[in-house]
This record gives structure tokens, sequence and C-alpha cells, in this order.
């Protein structure tokens, strides 16, 4: 096998703003893996300062990773291909997922099924991606919600941490009365506040609420959790494997990304430690391009929440695959992850 990447800068459709700050393009480093018979797999990384990981730390590590796939020289040894590829780098989630990605894209292209299928799953079980209303004016929050309700997008997932939460909330509520509502505060309130607004947020209708306090004071979040009115998901509190049984007690949800845990089979381990809790699960992911959505569309249909619109949010993306117009997701009738560059 061989191994190649490169980056690539990608425009966001306007500005997408969460409690910590505000965006207008994202850093993809795309891999691509090869077999001597020409097949290819394509994976991308969408690194995340909050998590300490950008383009260059990417960059950085990805010469070594790939060198660990090539020694093993094998497109179908994925358990010992992400073994070693732990053992080589045990930080930097994001670049040992995109390797990860090419590597099961290739797979099962050699295999000619579809990644889903490979994993025993079946494509109508996967449940609807949330569509994100970003922090703005509240204006132009209810037209985003407006738009996408009339798109079809039946779920919206609404970002808060701010001083006007419940008027944001209100419009978005008001211009889709019939859509399901979850809340994610990212981090920005505290214990007493998660609590307070939980009450009427559950007013208004809203399903749960993500990560209500920072993830620096999870001891507080059984405080919060046996208080708010709403369940309770963790995504910045659940990042790695070890972190499920953890927040068990603390939480309703775990909100669980390839970029935080670092490679499609660690996050169906991940998924089946959550359900050995009695926690639901939710698939998350970042701003990013289909080149690395497409492996979590692929495992939606063993979760209960999808939050899978990261490419929807691009201006243009560089690669197609699965989609989830309206929501639902669509799978291209072809093998391993479906992707291919449009470029």
């Amino acid at each position: 096998m061989n191994a190649t990447f490169e980056r690539l800068d990608l425009s966001i459709d306007g500005e997408f703003a969460i409690s910590r700050g505000t965006q207008t393009d994202v850093e993809t480093v795309v891999v691509r893996v090869s077999d001597d018979a020409g097949q290819t797999g394509i994976g991308a990384a969408a690194p995340d300062a909050h998590y300490g990981e950008t383009a260059d730390t990417v960059t950085a590590v990805l010469p070594a990773l790939l060198d660990a796939v090539e020694a093993v020289d094998d497109p179908l040894a994925l358990g010992r291909i992400e073994r070693r590829l732990r053992g080589t780098i045990r930080d930097n989630p994001a670049a040992r997922a995109a390797v990860s990605i090419a590597c099961h894209d290739l797979a099962t292209r050699r295999l000619g099924v579809p990644l889903y299928r490979h994993l025993g799953l079946e494509s109508g079980r996967a449940p609807p991606t949330s569509y994100t209303v970003a922090i703005d004016e509240p204006e132009a929050m209810a037209a985003t919600a407006e738009t996408a309700a009339t798109e079809g997008y039946t779920v919206l997932k609404v970002k808060l941490g701010t001083d006007r939460d419940r008027e944001r909330v209100e419009a978005v509520r008001a211009a889709a009365p019939e859509a399901t509502i979850r809340v994610d505060a990212n981090e920005a309130w505290t214990p007493h506040e998660a609590v307070e607004k939980s009450d009427w947020l559950a007013d208004l209708g809203v399903e749960f609420v993500e990560q209500p306090i920072p993830a620096e004071h999870d001891d507080r979040l059984p405080y919060v959790h046996e208080r708010s009115a709403l369940p309770v998901a963790a995504d910045e509190s659940c990042v790695a494997l070890p972190d499920v049984p953890r927040v068990a007690d603390r939480v309703d949800i775990v909100n669980l990304k390839l970029m935080k845990c670092g490679g499609v089979r660690e996050a169906v381990r991940m998924v089946h430690a959550a359900r050995a809790q009695g926690l639901e699960v939710m698939l998350g992911c970042m701003v990013e391009s289909t080149a690395s959505i497409a492996a979590a569309c692929h495992l939606a249909p063993l979760v209960d929440y999808a939050d899978l619109d990261g490419a929807l949010l691009l201006a243009e993306d560089a690669y197609e695959g699965p989609t989830y117009a309206g929501g639902t997701v669509t799978f291209p009738d072809r093998p391993g992850t479906g992707v291919r560059s449009t470029r």
C-alpha cells in the first residue's frame, strides 16, 4: 500500500458562530490510501483547536501514521491498522481518524460493499440528522430555521450561550413550530444557569440540552443532571472511550465524533460501551467535508440521534458521497464510503 495527503481549505457559507467563537472557513487534511491494484480509499481530518489539533499538527503526524499503514501492508487488516495507529500516535485523534476512514473506504471498496453493509447495518435505520442553527441575531436564526424546515429538516440543533438565549429559542420555535429542537450551549453556562434555563427550554418543547457546562467542571454535571427539566447530553465531556463510563451516571446521552475518538472502529466500541451503560447515543461531526463525514453516515444506523450536517454548512465541498438532504441519509450505489472527488 502507499498513502498521500493534502491540505484543503474550505469556506463556510456565511459565518458559523457558537459560544466559543465564529468560523468563516475550515482547514481539512485529505488522506488517500492506495493498494497495488489501483484502488484508493479517501478520508479526511477536521481538526479542532479546542481539542489541541490544527491542520499543522495533523500534517506533522500524518507521515508517521501513514508509514504505520504501509508497514501493515494489508488493506483488510483494519484492526491491526488501528492498533498500529494508536501505538504510533496516542493523541491527535482527527489525524488518526482521517487514516482510519481512508483505510475503511479502501477495504470495503476492495470487498465491493458499502461500509454500512460490511458492518452489518441497515441503511434505513439511520436517524434523521439535525440541521444546525448557529448563533446570530434572533431574526436571522428564525430565518435559518424556517428555511431548513421548508427544505424538509424536521430536527433543528440551536446553538446557545449568550445573554439572549431565550429570545433566540423563541424566535426559532415561532419560525419552525413543528420542528424537534435540541439546544447546544457548548460549555457556556454555569450549573445554576443550566438548571434554570432547562425549565423554560422544556416549556418551549426542546428535546434535550447538549453540553450545558464546561467539561472542566464535570464534577458539577450530577447537579445539573439531577435537577434539569430536560435530558442532558455530553459532547466535550465525552471525547474518548474511557469517558463513557466516567460520565454514565451524569448524563443521559453521549455525543460521539470520529474526530474526537480517532477512528471508525473506536467509534463503534464507544457506541457499544454507551449501550452497556444504559446511555443513548448521538453521532456528531465538526464543520467538515463529506470526505470525513461519509464514514459517520455509515455508522448512523447504530445510534439514536444524528448531527451530521457539517458539510451542508460549507459554501462548496470538494467531495460528494452520502447525503442528508431533508435530514434523511441517502447512500450512493457504490462500495466503500461512497466518497469521490468533485474537483
